[in-house]
């Protein structure tokens, strides 16, 4: 069985973090997952990328970053012709705009398409004609797509209603985005850094772009901040010079910090109070699952709907009311007072490693993803198998 990945670039994303992973974990039981790559640059490529094998085309010279998409349709047709591989793994939604290309282009020399539906399909956050010409792509989308992956049993309507998928070709999967060694280091180090000032230390990581509504946190925070709280921004996007002088501008600059991209930001878990969420949308963010192995407190944005991941082992989730909000956070961009949701664990830090496991490891779950298809003997090492140099 041949299992075809492709991503844009090792640019850091949560759909490419758990695509890498999983193309590792299908390598190492021993299915033949080729890696195509647009192009080779990111900060991903020496983080969860190192010593992967990909493949990737020779670049225009006028570079292929900010037509990404238009340049994987051009470049990727040749190579499924070459490898002819049995199935086309789609990442996340950006994506299938590309697979639905590759089944117009390749008519029945194209495999079939299994795509992980990554992020909400509602969209809400659109006006009502932006809305209803999404949801028609969608529907056109839905007619490619040969087996979709959810991430959890919420999204399974959502699927069917807005692709028009059946709900046998719909398969639940959910977000492979911890292993068993990533969560034992979170129990590891989920005991709490003392903090240096009295006030509260919130965190937030994501790329800075739209999706994330990172303006609205700012907002929240200059709204709702005490004396001596802080609040540290891990993650980096075309947002970031509009965010930092929106802060400014807010008179919380001295108060916020904007890290950049760091490699593996649960490192920094223990020393933070709380992590804030404030996408317009979201399907499972792994961010909140890895949280969670970590015992920290997650406050997310009423926006986000797919909130089965809470229910999981002794989680519980409140409304967000000005008696105990940290922040006020309301998905239209103004500060609210009920809109947010608060997720705890159920013990306190202090109470040691939590007994908690998240059913979200890449060894359980990576399998999961290809239980339809038949275990492979190890392939053969191809002498051309190499790097790209």
């Amino acid at each position: 069985m041949k299992i075809l990945t492709f991503l844009h670039s090792f640019e850091p994303g949560g759909v490419e973090r758990i695509a890498l992973r999983l193309v590792r974990e299908w390598r190492a039981s021993g299915y033949d997952a080729p890696l195509f790559m647009g192009r080779t640059d990111g900060a991903m490529r020496d983080d969860v990328g190192v010593d992967l094998v990909y493949h990737s085309p020779r670049q225009p010279r006028i570079g292929s970053g900010w037509w990404e998409t238009i340049w994987m349709i051009v470049t990727l047709p040749g190579f499924i012709r070459r490898t002819r591989p049995d199935a086309l793994f789609c990442a996340g939604n950006t994506y299938v705009v590309v697979a639905v290309a590759m089944k117009l282009l390749l008519g029945r020399a194209c495999p079939r398409i299994v795509a992980k539906i990554s992020n909400d399909l509602d969209r809400a956050d659109q006006p009502r004609a932006g809305r209803m010409g999404y949801r028609l792509w969608l529907r056109f989308q839905g007619m490619f797509i040969d087996r979709a992956v959810a991430m959890a049993e919420p999204m399974v309507g959502e699927i069917a209603e807005y692709l028009r998928i059946a709900r046998t070709r719909i398969d639940i999967v959910p977000d492979p985005a911890l292993s068993d060694a990533m969560i034992r280091d979170l129990r590891k180090k989920c005991a709490r850094t003392p903090a240096v000032t009295q006030g509260r230390r919130f965190l937030a990581v994501g790329r800075l772009v739209p999706q994330k509504n990172v303006a609205l946190m700012l907002r929240a925070f200059q709204r709702g901040a005490q004396a001596g709280d802080h609040l540290t921004i891990v993650g980096d996007g075309p947002e970031r010079p509009k965010l930092e002088i929106l802060a400014a501008r807010l008179g919380v600059d001295q108060a916020v910090t904007f890290t950049g991209y760091v490699a593996d930001p649960t490192s920094l878990f223990s020393h933070f109070d709380a992590l804030l969420l404030s996408s317009n949308y979201e399907g499972v963010p792994a961010v909140v699952l890895e949280a969670l192995a970590a015992n920290l407190t997650v406050i997310a944005a009423g926006a986000w709907r797919h909130y089965s991941l809470m229910a999981v082992s002794d989680c519980w989730c409140r409304p967000v009311t000005p008696r105990h909000s940290p922040l006020p956070l309301a998905p239209n961009g103004r500060p609210g007072t009920s809109s947010s949701v608060s997720i705890r664990r159920g013990a306190s830090r202090s109470s040691g490693p939590p007994s908690y496991t998240p059913p979200v490891s890449s060894e359980r779950h990576g399998p999961r993803a290809r239980r339809r298809w038949p275990r492979p003997a190890p392939p053969p090492r191809s002498p051309d198998d190499q790097p790209p140099t």
